[in-house]
């Protein structure tokens, strides 16, 4: 164990003087688009380094309009053409500070870890991090708050995804009394035995529900775990009976095409969706976390429509190598495409904080049959912000009469309806306009590739 521990440190120590003699070089340029603001990195490539680059930018609230990705091994050089959240270029010049010393020397690739999305930096140290898994049913997250809420735990902050039948939650808690963090063995022990047995719900099968506690310090990026966990989960919902992908709108399913090319030593990938802010985040987490190496890349975004292109490589070296690989592959990008998708109706409660909010909440929404789908808790302060998308218990949308009903036991000036700016016009076709951008892309891609001396025609 030793001996490993320390040839661990060596290559790491050798990665960090490698990119300590080639720094990263971040430019910010918002004269040669009309539309949006180039952040071009090029720097010493490591293993992960895009996932960094991509997840600096979403932290930022940044939305990526158009990515270009090339790599050659050792050096990668990427361009992402970026707007803020109402869609116009970057003027403020303290965000683009914060992407210049995000991705900037002594920044990238030494990034510890990243905090939660909605805490305090100073509360981050107290808190206790809560990760479950289970079958997913109606009122489910009210049980889970409740017991919390039962065990004198605070919840600072929480996000959980629900996604074929299966249930995913991370969740930062405190001790309600002092504030600080939970360290009694035996109290913890109890947490994680009554919330594995809430998950479990009528189940026999002990592996349908795990539930894992660990200190804040140790936490990855929550969305990236988030991510893993239902990676790594994806094939209990054939033993849950869910069936999650067959009731979709067929129109609504991303479109992912993942095809050999021997010739060049790469697998293409190709993915055709309905655009959304996070996407590229998602698919470039879910290839670094299946141990693929993007070589090059190419991402547009138009209009309500996104479509992805990647050149990729496994870490062995070899492109996929067998067809099961390829259908494992597409499989799992569609998965963390739809995940992240929030299905119901939005509702954002925002107030002032306490102990058993949340509890109170959820218990509400159970009561007037409403589920939630996914939830993003915050603590600002005194003040919670938090959003819960939600349908029926039959998964069917709510209306509106439940939704007034709810507002007006939890209060209608703090429970509002969210509007979702971000819906599309129309979701993607399968042929027409959706294909012709697949086409436009693919030709400046072997275009890029072909300059490059990649590839022998770009015809």
């Amino acid at each position: 164990m030793a001996c490993g521990s320390r040839s661990n440190e060596i290559v790491d120590e050798f990665e960090k003087l490698v990119i300590k003699m080639n720094p990263p070089r971040v430019t910010v340029d918002n004269t040669s688009d009309m539309t949006a603001t180039l952040v071009k990195v090029d720097s010493a490539n490591k293993y992960g380094t895009l996932l960094e680059v991509v997840q600096v930018l979403t932290d930022l609230k940044l939305t990526i309009n158009r990515a270009y990705i090339s790599s050659d091994g050792e050096w990668f050089m990427d361009v992402f053409h970026v707007v803020d959240e109402e869609g116009n270029k970057l003027y403020d010049g303290q965000v683009i500070d914060r992407i210049e010393q995000s991705l900037g020397a002594g920044s990238l690739s030494f990034r510890g870890t990243d905090r939660c999305v909605g805490v305090d930096a100073e509360a981050e140290a107290a808190q206790t991090v809560i990760e479950l898994i289970g079958r997913d049913r109606p009122g489910l997250l009210s049980e889970v708050f409740a017991v919390l809420t039962n065990l004198k735990c605070n919840i600072a902050a929480s996000e959980v995804w629900t996604h074929d039948g299966r249930m995913a939650a991370l969740m930062y808690v405190t001790d309600a009394e002092t504030g600080g963090g939970i360290e009694e063995p035996e109290r913890l022990d109890t947490v994680k035995r009554l919330l594995r047995h809430v998950l479990r719900g009528s189940s026999r099968d002990k592996k349908a529900a795990r539930a894992a506690i660990s200190a804040r310090a140790a936490a990855p990026h929550a969305q990236r775990r988030l991510h893993q966990m239902m990676h790594a989960d994806r094939g209990a919902h054939r033993t849950d009976g869910g069936d999650g992908d067959a009731a979709a709108d067929d129109r609504s399913l991303p479109v992912v095409v993942v095809e050999d090319c021997a010739e060049r030593g790469y697998t293409l990938v190709n993915v055709r969706c309905r655009d959304r802010p996070k996407l590229l985040f998602d698919t470039v987490c879910t290839l670094i976390d299946m141990q693929y190496l993007v070589f090059h890349g190419t991402v547009i975004a138009e209009g309500s429509e996104a479509y992805q292109e990647y050149y990729i490589r496994h870490l062995d070296d070899g492109a996929a190598a067998s067809d099961q690989d390829r259908e494992q592959l597409r499989r799992c990008l569609e998965a963390a495409i739809q995940r992240r998708n929030t299905e119901g109706l939005g509702l954002e409660l925002c107030c002032e904080d306490r102990v058993g909010l949340l509890s109170d909440v959820t218990r509400i929404f159970r009561e007037h049959g409403l589920s939630v789908t996914h939830a993003e808790v915050a603590t600002r302060g005194e003040r919670a912000a938090n959003v819960f998308y939600v349908v029926t218990a039959s998964g069917m949308p709510v209306q509106a009469q439940a939704v007034e009903a709810v507002r007006a036991e939890i209060g209608d000036e703090i429970l509002l309806v969210k509007e979702d700016a971000a819906a599309p016009k129309s979701p993607p076709g399968r042929d027409g306009g959706g294909r012709s951008l697949g086409n436009m892309i693919r030709s400046r891609s072997e275009k890029f590739l072909y300059n490059l001396g990649l590839i022998r025609s770009c015809s």
